[in-house]
Formats: structure tokens, sequence, C-alpha cells
């Protein structure tokens, strides 16, 4: 493997092919011709995906570069938290005080004085500044990337500080935090998100103590960090948390009227195993916006193996003619590692062929023959061209092995 060949798979984002150079014997502190080494090429994409195959392949978040920085102190400079995150799983236990106090101050900065403003200092360049709505790599959050003069950043350095200060152990006051979040406006964005992670991580009663009171407030926006929090915690504590959870969810989908919220306060229910919940579900199943629909079948999935509410099958079915292509997604996306035997199943899984979204079909290929129905075969030919160096293989092959096991 020619150091040439992992470079221009860094720069193609191709993880998979990354890993099998590293496997190879690929010197994961490869540089391109200009002397940069493969993990700030992959942080200059923002490409989280190549990144941690980097790192898992001995890549340094810490090499000391040319211009006095690091692969780390680049990325937090990026505004990607999911980024940060990562190389700092493989930097913290050795980082000095001095490396933490760089670091927070270079976020700090950022976080005061905004990407655009920030950006514009950075290149001196003027102009207008290109903005668009991007999700993170990790498929959690969402970020506006702003691109200026021919460099970009993510809008995300106030999430990126959230979590330096959490990880370096700088307990920060609540409404300190609440602020941070609210600033945003935006409950999808990684400002938001960050700070829901953070305070979940806290757990116990100064998160709990808090949510009555952004439970009542009458922002929406207070409303669904509340009920983000509870989910939040739930992931993080389900056993414990599950009975208190229960007790502010289930009454609050029942009042909620702001569609956004009300679709957390499902996203939430999804992590308690109770029976009302599944009533919650089907009583919203014809909710007017796809938001609050696409939640459904998660909540009407109690278990691997069966649904057992009797109108289950018949919602899930109606869903997966739903006018909106994220609610079909999300009926497949229930239904498709689903190991009962139902026959509605696998007829509802045939229906997701012919959809547009790539993944949905293949997804729907996997279910069939995991189900043993033959219309995996067809269904495969319908999935279109793959690079496979950059999908789920197991996932591709389902038809294959269907159809390998009929003929054994």
């Amino acid at each position: 493997m020619s150091e040439h060949q992992l470079v221009a798979r860094v720069r193609a984002g191709r993880a998979h092919a990354v890993r099998d150079a590293l496997r190879a014997g690929a010197d994961p502190e490869t540089e391109n011709a200009d002397s940069v080494p493969v993990l700030c090429l992959a942080v200059a994409a923002f490409d989280g995906y190549v990144a941690e195959a980097l790192l898992e392949g001995g890549a340094d978040p810490l090499r000391p570069l040319p211009d006095g920085s690091t692969p780390l102190l680049r990325t937090v400079i990026s505004g990607n938290a999911g980024l940060t995150a990562a190389l700092l799983r493989h930097a913290a236990d050795r980082l000095s005080e001095e490396d933490r106090a760089g670091l927070l101050a270079c976020a700090r900065r950022w976080c005061g004085t905004g990407a655009e403003a920030g950006l514009r200092l950075t290149t001196g360049a003027t102009g207008p500044v290109v903005r668009r709505r991007v999700p993170d790599d990790f498929g959690v959050t969402a970020y506006d990337v702003l691109t200026l003069g021919g460099t970009s950043v993510y809008d995300g350095h106030c999430a990126v500080l959230t979590r330096l200060e959490a990880v370096f152990g700088l307990h920060r006051p609540f409404d300190v935090l609440l602020a941070r979040a609210l600033a945003r406006a935006d409950g999808e964005h990684a400002d938001w998100t960050e700070v829901v992670a953070v305070l979940a991580e806290r757990s116990g009663a100064e998160v709990w103590d808090r949510v009555p009171a952004l439970r009542s407030a009458s922002a929406p926006l207070r409303r669904r960090l509340a009920a983000d929090l509870v989910r939040g915690l739930l992931v993080l504590d389900e056993e414990s948390a599950e009975r208190r959870a229960a007790d502010v969810l289930l009454p609050w989908a029942v009042e909620e009227t702001d569609p956004a919220v009300l679709a957390a306060v499902l996203r939430g229910l999804m992590y308690v195993d109770d029976p009302a919940a599944e009533e919650v579900g089907l009583a919203h199943r014809a909710h007017p916006d796809p938001r609050v629909r696409m939640v459904v079948p998660s909540l009407l999935s109690r278990t691997r193996y069966a649904y057992t509410h009797p109108e289950a099958w018949g919602t899930l079915a109606a869903l997966a003619g739903d006018p909106d292509a994220r609610v079909r997604a999300a009926v497949c996306e229930c239904l498709y590692e689903f190991e009962g035997r139902e026959p509605v199943r696998a007829d509802i899984l045939a229906g997701f062929l012919g959809e547009d979204d790539q993944l949905v079909r293949v997804k729907a290929v996997s279910g069939l023959a995991l189900a043993d129905d033959p219309r995996c075969v067809e269904g495969a030919r319908l999935i279109g061209p793959v690079d496979r160096a950059e999908w789920d293989t197991w996932l591709l092959d389902a038809a294959a092995r269907y159809v390998e096991r009929h003929h054994r």
C-alpha cells in the first residue's frame, strides 16, 4: 500500500478502505504532498468516519504541526463537536494543563465571536459567507457549514466548548448551559444536543428538579429541552429513570400542542417499557405533522419478536403508505430487523422496494431476506449501484445469503 493510495482514500472519504489500508500496513501518520498528515485532511473535510478509522489505526491527535497547532486544536477550530469528541477520546489522558487551557481558550474565543466573524478574522476575506445546513457525520445532530474564501467551518463552537468543559471536569451551572442551548433557538443543532447530552450525563436531582419548570414553560423551546433532557436521562440510566420519566411523559403526550415538542415527548416514550406508550402512539397515528407520525412505529415496537397490540400491524401498514417519505422510512427502520414471522411484515417491506431512498430499499431487501421471502432477490436488483467500500456489506449481501441458503 503506497502513501499516495492512503491519501487518496482519505480524500475520497472512504473510511472502510482507509481501515483496510491501515490493516495492510499503511502508516497512519502518512502526509500528503504538502506535508499535511492524513488525520488533518480528515479534520479539514469534517469527515468523522475517516478520522475515527485513522485514530483507531494509531494516528496521533496531539502530533505537533509546523504552524504550532495539533490535529486536536484544528478540530476545535473546525467547530465540529462530534469530531472534537472523537479526537479527545484518543488524547484526553495525555493533555497537560497548558494544553487544556489552550483548547478551552480557543473554543471560548470562537464561541464568543461566532463562526462567521471568526471565519472572517481567520481568512481576512470579504464578501458573502455561504451557509448550508448539514447533518453530523455521526448522525446525531446538525450544523451550519460556513464557507468564505475557500475556507469552511462548522458553527458548533459553543457545542465544542460544552464538550471540552465536560471532559475536563469543569462543572458549568445549569443556567449557563441552558442559555447556550436556548441561544440557538434550534432543537436540532449541535449547540443544543451537546448541552442536553452533558446535562443528562450528570443525571441526579440537579436535572430532574429543573424538568417541571421547563415542562410547564410557555415557550415551546423550553418544553422541548425538558423532553430532550428526560430522554437523555432515560438513555443513560434507563432502569432507575424509567418510572419517573413515564410519570412525566405519559400525561404530557396527551396535553402537548406544539408538534416539535410532542415529537420530542414521544421519542422519550420510546424508552419507556409501558403498554400505555403504545396507546399514546396509536392516538397520534393520524397526527397532521409528519414529525409526530414518524415516531409512532417505534412506540409500537415493544420487542424485536412481536407486536402485541391488536391494532399495531394495521397501523404500520397504513403508515407504510404515508405521503411523507420520512414516515415510510421510519416504518422500514422498525421492520427490517424485526424477527417475528408475520406475513404482513414481508408484504409491508416489499412495498418499500420502489422507494427513492436507496438505504430504505437496501433495508427492505435485508428484511425480506431475514423473513425468507423470495421477493428479496428481485428487490436486490432494484437497489442500484453502490460503493461497497462505504456500506455495511452484511446488509448488502442479505439477498445473496438467501439464495445460498436455498441452493444448499
